[in-house]
């Protein structure tokens, strides 16, 4: 598999998409032109030769050009206006670890899920708190738009009020505040944050542990308390059900044949 991905921005994400055209089976020399936020290790961020890599990019290089023969190209786009950059024509698809939930299916379709998630909890590693009661007064970080600032949103009505939420434009200044003393905790999907956990802030910050919804949901729950359990799928406009058809197909056959869990192996331990 060829991981040299190359990322463009979103300022020329029209020309790109004016090649693309109205595609249809087939592939050809058509380009799919893929929304994502960067970075959000491990699912999509770049090398330090500038390389773009991530379980999404894998996964794109099998799905839109290994099995459906098209070409592919990333589009660096802020999450909390992905969606409507996507339906405003800025590019074809949303691949950007983007939970499936009502609220965005209003705005567009999503394929079969791909990979599932939970929401978490990050803090400091001298810090007092053991349990999501214990955020009462404390200050949690977020990434704008994202089903971890909804959680948040969330435990601050279970509070009844009594959590302060700062809002970050990329998931790496949440991370950075925490370690610097800005937020008390993070909330943020577990794999992304657990590449923060045994990575940067090792040894300075850790998982809160406890049984949460993963476990209620009878899922074989990880190490540490989860808020939510989502799914993520690849998001269309509502009017590309052809190409929508196509990825699920695709989805399933590298599903099927091992490749999924090649790329799944590469990025994930277990």
């Amino acid at each position: 598999m060829d991981r040299r991905t190359y990322i463009k921005s979103a300022g020329a994400a029209g020309a790109g998409l004016a090649l693309t055209g109205c595609l249809g089976g087939g592939g050809g020399s058509e380009t799919i032109t893929i929304g994502s936020d960067i970075p959000y290790r491990p699912f999509e961020y770049e090398t330090t030769d500038g390389e773009l890599t991530g379980f999404d990019v894998d996964i794109a290089q099998a799905v839109f050009t290994d099995e459906l023969g098209y070409e592919h190209e990333f589009v660096q786009t802020s999450f909390d206006t992905i969606i409507p950059s996507l339906n405003n024509g800025n590019f074809r698809v949303i691949m950007s670890a983007m939970t499936i939930n009502d609220e965005r299916a209003e705005e567009v379709d999503f394929s079969d899920p791909y990979f599932t998630a939970y929401q978490t909890i990050v803090v400091r590693e001298d810090s007092d708190i053991s349990a999501k009661e214990d955020l009462a007064g404390a200050r949690a970080g977020v990434q704008k738009g994202t089903t971890g600032a909804a959680a948040a949103q969330e435990l601050k009505e279970e509070l009844g009020g009594d959590l302060e939420i700062n809002e970050y434009d990329q998931i790496p200044d949440a991370f950075s505040a925490l370690l610097n003393n800005q937020v008390d905790c993070v909330i943020n999907d577990n794999t992304v944050s657990a590449e923060f956990v045994n990575g940067e802030g090792e040894g300075q910050v850790r998982f809160v542990e406890g049984e949460g919804a993963a476990s209620e949901a009878g899922q074989e729950a990880p190490p540490y308390l989860t808020l939510t359990v989502e799914n993520y799928g690849i998001a269309f406009r509502q009017d590309d059900d052809d190409l929508r058809e196509e990825v699920n197909g695709a989805l399933a056959t590298i599903k099927e044949n091992g490749t999924y869990d090649d790329i799944y192996s590469d990025y994930f331990a277990g």
